[in-house]
């Protein structure tokens, strides 16, 4: 398939603003102060639209906005609430394409997995509330020959949420679709990085909510300041879950040594997720591999993780794209020289891409392997980008204290044919998610609890709502 017309060449999906204000009430209004800052492209590097920098004074706009929508919206209904869902999923999926093409513009991914991944999970995530919202139920209780507990879900008023540069687009659907699903309006915060296709995404749907139900304000320099500062006013303030974690996939030698559909399924998931943006906190990003083959698998791996196709990320063809931006580049690379000081040898890439032509001057990392100790600092702490290490382990218990001797991310993986030995692995690493034998599925219908604001049903929809208990007394007449 050919490559998708990038923003601003004829025939592209999308279009964007050369500026973007603040969306408040329903409508565009610009910064209080008056300030705006450059969004570049990661692909190219260029400046493609500016953004208006949020203030205290914008916030306090946004939630007056947000307060004066919140009582009609809490007292829809839920069917009606659950309808306008699911007219969002359709809106959605009805522009893929534009969304998809608008997010790797903005974020740097392949828009392989913009279509495959994130954009179909985020119509299924506001798909999947407005069938929960929709079948929830209150309770009742007899307290008492005269007394009974009326208990019914209400939505806590209005959320301040806080969207990641890693999904720009699926994690505001993991944090819009259960926010609007229980009756809250929302104050959103885009990451500074990638403010741009969020708005996208507001123009398509704007019309199917009232106004002031979901206001954007952009970026400003402190990434949780304005909305926390502004907590009075916010019943709850949402934000990314801690990412500052390495999240480890053990590969038993059941696996490693035995060239089969398993064993290929194992190096695509090392090689399309652990060598990608690096930004998710649930990629995998350190590899454990049981000694007796592990220099054929990590030989494997490398195998597989060089004949990744690097290129233009609106290229279907493309599997890894860019890094979100400059800084993200210089951290990678920091990591790497660091890495090397320690004595980690490196097995594959180490520097940055520079693919040529107009994406001379977008933001590249070769995906890189590095082999080494796992005491090592590069194993222990965050590398922001398409960074595996890989160590060895001798044996079950070596594998679950090397695996939880570092800060364990949001998910993590194992991969072994004994499902006794999977299953127990799987239990005693410490992390919200753990994929057995597959990797890095995110059903909206199946609970994560690693933190993140999104995924698990009632989970989830509780967070955004309080329980009334409503005591009620029915004495007899004539008592």
């Amino acid at each position: 398939m050919a490559r998708y017309a990038a923003p601003g060449e004829p025939g592209s999906a999308v279009t964007y603003r050369d500026r973007y204000d603040h969306f408040i009430g329903g409508e565009y209004v610009p910064p209080a102060r008056g300030g705006y800052f450059a969004d570049r492209t990661p692909v190219t590097g260029e400046v493609f639209t500016e953004v208006a920098r949020g203030t205290a004074a914008d916030v306090d706009r946004a939630l007056d906005a947000a307060h004066g929508a919140a009582r009609r919206w809490g007292r829809t209904p839920a069917a009606e609430r659950a309808t306008v869902l699911t007219e969002i999923a359709d809106r959605l999926e009805d522009h893929l394409d534009a969304l998809a093409v608008a997010e790797t513009w903005d974020n740097g991914k392949p828009i392989r997995e913009a279509l495959t991944a994130d954009l179909p999970l985020a119509v299924d995530c506001f798909r999947h509330f407005a069938g929960v919202v929709r079948a929830q139920e209150g309770g009742l209780s007899q307290l008492g020959e005269d007394l009974v507990a009326h208990r019914f879900p209400e939505p806590l008023g209005v959320v301040g949420q806080l969207v990641p540069w890693s999904f720009p687009l699926l994690a505001a659907a993991w944090h819009l679709a259960p926010a609007l699903a229980a009756g809250n309006t929302v104050v959103l915060k885009p990451a500074e990085q990638t403010p741009a296709s969020i708005h996208v995404l507001v123009g398509l749907i704007a019309d199917l909510l009232p106004p002031g139900v979901v206001n954007v304000v952009n970026g400003f320099a402190a990434e949780a300041g304005m909305l926390l500062a502004a907590h009075r006013r916010v019943a709850e303030v949402v934000a990314a879950p801690d990412q500052g974690g390495r999240s480890p996939v053990v590969v038993f030698a059941d696996v490693a040594a035995r060239r089969d559909a398993l064993h290929e399924r194992a190096l695509e998931g090392f090689a399309l997720f652990a060598l990608n943006q690096g930004g998710p906190g649930a990629c995998p990003s350190r590899a454990l591999v049981q000694s007796p083959a592990y220099d054929r698998f990590l030989a494997d791996a490398a195998e597989r993780a060089g004949a990744l196709r690097q290129g233009h990320p609106l290229d279907p063809g493309t599997e890894v794209g860019a890094q979100v931006g400059r800084e993200q580049v210089d951290k990678v690379l920091s990591c790497v020289r660091a890495g090397r000081r320690e004595g980690a040898r490196v097995i594959l890439g180490g520097e940055r891409a520079d693919l040529g032509g107009e994406l001379s001057g977008g933001y590249y990392v070769a995906p890189t392997i590095l082999e080494g100790d796992h005491g090592m600092r590069v194993f222990q702490e965050p590398v922001p980008g398409p960074v595996l290490c890989v160590t060895r382990f001798d044996d079950f218990d070596d594998a679950v204290k090397t695996a939880n001797g570092t800060p364990c991310g949001l998910g993590a993986g194992v991969w072994s044919r004994d499902a006794g030995v999977a299953y127990r692995a799987a239990r005693e690493l410490r992390a919200g998610r753990v994929w057995v034998n597959s990797h890095h599925a995110h059903p909206a219908h199946a609970a994560f609890g690693g933190g993140r604001p999104g995924g698990n049903d009632r989970a989830v929809l509780d967070r955004y709502q309080l329980t009334k208990d409503l005591l009620v007394g029915y004495p007899e007449q004539g008592r």
